[in-house]
């Protein structure tokens, strides 16, 4: 299998890409936005499991985050929607790309979303992957999963909170127990979700601007986004893809599902927000069938 990887110049900075197949064999190529915003590429590795049946996957990391430049101590400002949208325009282009199908998970799919409601002239098709249509129903969400942790686990989380000591030790091990229930069941964590993690906890710049402290503490610039407005924009196929489990609940998802024109929602029963990783191989069967569908289109 052909893999190339490189650098794309952005705004004076560097987006790191992969792709694994071969852009030019006249196969939809499928490109991955991961999530955070803040992640790296690690997690949802997985992905480069289609190029297997022929289509080119695209890999990169987000400003700011794994191989791509990094952006310690910049104003917090920074980091806005419109920027990590140019930079997704501008992969495209570097790579010349010109029909694609977009894949983004969780915060990947708050972009997609973002890049389909303008109707770009390349697009094909949407995957939208363990995501919300607004960080309101997002933090709704959050409060009725924290509600039914353990009484001793929701005390200490809130306790930090309030008191501004979510670094602390004591504060991490409890958010893990909503972390193995709700974003990832296979424990111990998988080679490649933990290097994620790590490399969040090794520089959080991104997911601490833009999100917060931890998946259910939203205080960054998101707090307050939503799509949900705009959805009917989306014209292409979309796929909408969730765990049972999930941190992005049924009731998150929903507006997708009610609003954009051409969709069709899959819930993986075994799984929470992963299910990449917790049901790998269903979840690849399912991603397949839908870009057959669009790229038969």
């Amino acid at each position: 299998m052909q893999v190339q990887e490189g650098y794309a110049d952005f705004q004076g900075h560097q987006t790191w890409y992969r792709v694994t197949g071969e852009l030019a064999s006249g196969r939809l190529p499928l490109v991955v936005a991961h999530g955070g915003p803040g992640c790296t590429h690690d997690y949802v590795d997985s992905f480069k499991d289609l190029a297997e049946h022929g289509w080119p996957v695209v890999h990169y990391d987000q400003l700011g985050n794994g191989r791509s430049t990094h952006l310690r101590g910049i104003d917090p400002g920074f980091w806005t929607v419109e920027l990590f949208l140019d930079e997704l325009n501008n992969l495209l282009r570097h790579l010349g790309i010109g029909q694609y199908v977009l894949l983004g998970q969780s915060w990947g799919g708050m972009l997609a979303a973002e890049h389909g409601v303008r109707q770009p002239a390349g697009l094909r098709g949407l995957i939208i992957a363990n995501s919300p249509a607004s960080m309101a129903l997002w933090r709704e969400a959050a409060a009725g999963l924290r509600a039914e942790l353990p009484l001793e686990v929701q005390a200490t989380l809130a306790r930090h909170e309030a008191a501004g000591t979510t670094d602390s030790p004591e504060y991490r091990a409890a958010s893990q127990v909503f972390y193995a229930r709700h974003v990832c069941r296979v424990q111990p964590l998988p080679a490649e979700v933990a290097r994620t993690f790590a490399a969040i906890d090794a520089d959080p710049t991104v997911y601490h601007a833009m999100n917060g402290p931890t998946e259910f503490h939203v205080i960054g610039r998101l707090r307050d986004w939503s799509v949900i407005e705009r959805l009917a924009r989306i014209q292409v196929p979309t796929l909408l893809i969730s765990g049972r489990h999930d941190e992005a609940t049924p009731a998150c998802v929903e507006p997708f599902d009610r609003l954009i024109p051409d969709v069709r929602w899959r819930i993986f029963e075994n799984s929470s927000h992963m299910p990449h990783v917790e049901e790998r191989e269903a979840c690849m069967a399912t991603v397949a069938i839908f870009l057959a569908e669009v790229e038969g289109r």
